[in-house]
């Protein structure tokens, strides 16, 4: 059982405790404030737990090349990365008045830290976990420096190998201990077969003590579904509210019917996920009684007799008598009374009877 810890304030994670699920808004908010809010309404009556965006400091995230190339994406907004970049980042000021947005709405709010700067700002704006993604996984100077926030993480680990994740815990744990891993795949639509689902059962295998996730890139909600049933405890989709917006990420995102789908379907997985006791349920009562089997004399069998097999036989029987299992069992027993051919065979016609019962 993987760890429990607090990610937001009376929420944990890990555990028993039910799925954590991120949606990401990223930035298909196109740079719009008002979208934005709208994104963050639609998460919380989706039944998601978290609203989530991405935040950059453009000039420490990128280098000036990089932010002057040509930028001729029929996604772009500018005419340089820059420039698109610019465009869809929000200010130190909308940002807050993002997090106030969903506070007063009552769902959480935070973003991935892009660099080590948007990692202080968003430090400073108090956001109840920092998500690293899978682009700063293998940046162990920025995760270092994050884990010593003391805030609980989110790591995606898109992109990375194993020999990398065990880097990563290597330095978060002694610092941080309040952490979890995402299996994910940086690629945007995700194909199935590249999805590798098998991944959260090896992380849970490699790091037994902090709960595993996934962050998913793929269209509709089948697989991120399966992977709640493996263990996920944290799922992180993509949203959007319309995917023929322009942006690289809205194909492989949820509209809102979808994302209402996916919590609704994840909450009922982890009913069914129930118990490991196998046991005859309350529930299956009225069909044993209806359709549960007893054994049956296959011939008359007269008083004194001692059963064999070839007496015996396994029927719907009234009433109800020795469960099929037993019928090895009453092999030997002495009969007190006449039983007719086909009649149940109960407690009445053995002697020193002994009754399996169902439990």
């Amino acid at each position: 059982m993987s760890r429990e810890f607090e990610l937001c304030p009376g929420r944990r994670v890990g555990g028993e405790q039910p799925c954590f699920i991120i949606a990401e808004i990223g930035q298909n908010h196109q740079g719009d404030l008002a979208l934005a809010k709208r994104m963050i309404r639609m998460a919380k009556d989706c039944g998601a737990d978290c609203a989530k965006f991405q935040k950059s400091e453009l000039e420490y995230k990128f280098n000036k090349k990089a932010l002057e190339r040509p930028y001729t994406s029929k996604h772009s907004w500018g005419k340089t990365y820059g420039e698109h970049k610019r465009h869809l980042e929000f200010s130190h000021d909308q940002y807050r008045e993002l997090k106030k947005y969903a506070e007063d709405i009552g769902i959480f709010f935070t973003a991935s830290g892009m660099d080590e700067m948007a990692v202080e700002f968003l430090h400073e704006l108090d956001v109840p976990f920092f998500k690293v993604g899978s682009g700063d996984t293998n940046n162990f100077l920025y995760l270092e420096k994050t884990a010593k926030k003391g805030r609980p993480m989110v790591i995606s680990s898109g992109m990375q190998s194993m020999n990398t994740m065990h880097q990563v815990y290597q330095i978060v744990k002694p610092i941080n201990p309040n952490f979890c891993f995402l299996q994910c795949t940086s690629a945007y639509p995700l194909q199935p077969e590249d999805v590798n689902l098998r991944v959260i059962s090896a992380y849970q295998s490699a790091f037994p003590d902090i709960p595993i996730g996934y962050s998913g890139h793929e269209t509709g909600i089948a697989i991120s579904v399966a992977a709640v049933a493996m263990g996920a405890k944290v799922v992180e989709r993509h949203v959007t509210l319309n995917k023929t917006w322009k942006g690289s990420d809205h194909q492989a995102s949820l509209e809102p019917n979808e994302l209402a789908e996916l919590v609704k379907a994840i909450r009922t997985v982890e009913k069914a996920m129930g118990s490991p006791v196998k046991q005859l349920l309350p529930c299956e009562m009225a069909c044993n009684e209806k359709l549960g089997k007893s054994v049956v004399a296959k011939v008359s069998i007269p008083e004194g007799a001692i059963l064999t097999l070839d007496m015996l036989t396994v029927k719907v029987g009234e009433p109800k008598g020795f469960p099929p299992e037993a019928i090895f069992d009453l092999v030997g027993q002495k009969v007190k009374k006449n039983v007719e051919e086909d009649e149940t065979i109960t407690e009445q016609a053995v002697e020193n009877p002994v009754k399996k019962v169902k439990c």
